[in-house]
């Protein structure tokens, strides 16, 4: 049986995700079950806790992760096997932890990003700039550690104010979902919004949603657009195992 050749279609439109997994491998079976019936094209991960020579596979999708030297911390990408995309490096980081992708949305090439900034650490202008620089428009989303009443958190930390001044005077837009995205471990304290989304130069809205699923601290958030990504399918391939073999020997010769 002749496989037809790979062909390339736009036809779908795009969801990602991003999620502060506070260890991921405890948690890949739950992971597996939300982006399957979420229907995620993308997830943003953050403290993944991988070591750097540990893999770590989903079926049907690609993982990306770049690691702390110790431990803790870490980032990832999990794209659904089929998207069109590659790895590209974020070089210049003091503090911020980042890790990103290029893929192609609305026929044009985009930067994905999953970023985090530890709450010990400085949000400094350098950091983002090595995140939003160059000419490609660019998609982040993940945990700053930043609050602002503008992105839905309950109050405006001196971060929050950071990180709203660079996007007002970069040119960049700030999304966050109506509802919090903690849920802290701790049950005297506060939910509230952290992670976001952040865009610059994208031709599309987004839409953030957060969901009361997963067992982390932070609840995962989709991010709903209106654009397409290119999907690249593999060549189709026969299925054996459906064969009927006592016909084929008595009429397939």
């Amino acid at each position: 049986m002749a496989a037809r050749p790979s062909r390339t279609v736009r036809c779908k439109a795009l969801r990602l995700a991003c999620w502060n997994a506070d260890g991921l491998r405890g948690r890949k079976l739950e992971l597996e079950h939300f982006l399957g019936q979420h229907g995620v094209d993308i997830r943003l991960l953050n403290e993944a806790f991988l070591k750097p020579d540990q893999a770590f596979r989903l079926v049907n999708y690609v993982c990306h992760h770049t690691d702390r030297p110790t431990a803790g911390g870490g980032k990832g990408i999990l794209e659904r096997r089929g998207i069109v995309h590659h790895s590209v490096p974020v070089p210049g980081l003091t503090h911020l932890e980042a890790t990103a992708v290029q893929v192609t949305l609305t026929g044009r090439p985009v930067k994905i990003v999953a970023a985090y900034l530890s709450p010990s650490r400085p949000l400094i202008g350098s950091d983002l700039t090595a995140c939003f620089g160059g000419e490609l428009p660019v998609l982040l989303a993940g945990d700053f550690n930043a609050k602002h009443v503008d992105w839905n958190s309950r109050l405006t930390t001196r971060r929050g104010k950071l990180l709203r001044d660079y996007a007002d005077e970069n040119s960049c837009l700030i999304f966050g979902p109506d509802t919090p995205t903690t849920n802290p471990y701790n049950p005297s304290a506060t939910p509230d919004v952290l992670d976001i989304a952040v865009t610059k130069d994208v031709p599309f809205q987004v839409y953030l949603t957060s969901c009361s699923a997963l067992s982390s601290d932070h609840l995962p958030v989709l991010i709903d657009t209106a654009c397409r990504s290119s999907f690249h399918h593999s060549p189709d391939r026969p299925n054996f195992s459906r064969t009927d073999w006592a016909n084929f020997q008595t009429h397939g010769r």
